[in-house]
């Protein structure tokens, strides 16, 4: 398959570099830093890029013809995705606006093949040059090509090498228990790195106060509505800002008081690779799920006894146990929530047609007298309902059989 060129590619391959042609056109200067954090401690190599303004008058252009594009300052550029500088270039260099591109260096471009062997297309087309601190390129030219085609190459070879350097580097100092997340409510770190209990003692008492409601009452509900009933606000340290490290008290939620109930760290334990991401395809597009828990078994590094806790590591593995047959999702496999009412195996029977949890209604002139139902109709209106039936006979044969069982213990 061969491409054509216009007569400006063709007269940039026929004259070696910068012709007329390209110094009629703009010279546009790319630059870019990966992160936020480079930007902030990398300003020499901000300095550098932005001085290429000065090496493109001096190969001839007027200052006039110099353009800056620096919208992807802090953005990585593994993908042309959330590129907005990167899709700005292609399209000026597709309208035939581009005699050069100046970097600082090829990986300032594009970090993936992908996007970079689409814009050699784009300027072989157009005859558009590259630039970088080691000489100038024409991409229809074979050896020019074959340069910048390993240069690109090297450029995404070297992110998927620091990639697995850091990461490896986290995983190392995480064997250690010494990778620290920001602490969770009723911690504090050290300067050493040493985590502690957190030095106030009414936060402290507040933390030990969500676990001993949790153990008397057993569901986070009743957490929650005790702390809301006797206004009591949860401690929190500030993560940054001008207040950065001072006490806060913030509303309690349920999903703050989840977190802290699930949290290994609260039991002493040091646990990393709790969570990870998940990828699906929705509508043929690729969506990554991050922040998925992880079951216990998967954890990369878990240490008990690693620090002070506020509950042994026993009391923490039977909450997992109560929160997870406090659980009333469609389908799961587990008992629920003890909860008011004369019914004897609420939460324990299943539905033999569907497998849902059967339900449990009262009537009556007092309320007593129940019903276990199933309630996969309201779930799918288009089937037929399942089972329904009241529960004396059922709980007067259990309750028959259970005393039965015990009598030979003296019960």
């Amino acid at each position: 398959m061969t491409t054509s060129l216009s007569p400006k590619a063709a007269e940039c391959r026929l004259s070696g570099r910068i012709g007329p042609t390209h110094l009629e056109r703009l010279a546009i200067v790319y630059v870019r830093q990966s992160t936020p954090q480079q930007i902030e401690r990398n300003q020499e190599s901000t300095r550098l890029q932005y001085a290429l303004v000065e090496r493109a008058t001096q190969l001839g252009w007027s200052a006039d013809q110099v353009v800056v594009i620096d919208d992807d300052l802090g953005r990585s550029g593994q993908s042309i995705e959330g590129r907005p500088g990167f899709q700005r270039l292609v399209a000026e260099v597709g309208l035939d606006h581009v005699g050069i591109i100046l970097g600082i260096e090829m990986s300032r471009l594009a970090r993936s093949c992908r996007d970079w062997y689409q814009l050699l297309e784009i300027c072989a087309v157009f005859g558009t040059l590259l630039g970088d601190t080691e000489g100038i390129y024409d991409v229809g030219n074979f050896n020019d090509r074959l340069l910048l085609g390993l240069k690109g190459t090297m450029s995404e070879a070297e992110l998927h090498v620091l990639k697995a350097r850091m990461l490896a580097g986290r995983q190392a100092k995480a064997a250690r228990g010494e990778l620290w997340q920001p602490v969770p409510i009723g911690y504090q770190r050290l300067p050493s790195g040493e985590v502690v209990q957190d030095p106030d003692e009414e936060a402290r008492a507040v933390v030990a106060l969500i676990f001993a409601v949790f153990e008397r009452d057993r569901t986070v509900g009743a957490v929650l509505r005790h702390l809301v009933d006797h206004q009591i606000a949860l401690p929190c340290r500030a993560w940054g800002g001008l207040n950065r490290g001072q006490l806060e008290w913030h509303r309690p939620n349920r999903c703050t008081l989840g977190n802290i109930l699930h949290n290994p760290v609260y039991a002493g334990a040091y646990a990393f690779g709790r969570t990870g991401s998940r990828t699906t395809i929705e509508n043929g597009r690729k969506r990554v799920l991050r922040g998925h828990r992880k079951d216990r078994a998967e954890w990369a590094v878990l240490l008990v006894d690693h620090h002070e806790g506020y509950l042994s590591w026993a009391d923490y593995e039977r909450n997992q146990r109560l929160i997870a047959d406090n659980a009333n999702g469609n389908g799961m496999m587990v008992r629920g929530a003890v909860r008011k009412g004369e019914a004897l195996l609420a939460g324990l029977l299943r539905c033999g047609h569907c497998g849902r949890r059967l339900l449990v209604s009262y009537n009556g002139s007092k309320g007593d007298i129940g019903r276990y139902n199933c309630d996969a109709v309201r779930h799918n209106p288009s089937i037929d309902p399942c089972i329904s039936f009241g529960s004396l006979r059922v709980d007067e044969a259990v309750g028959l059989e259970i005393v039965r069982l015990l009598q030979p213990l003296g019960v």
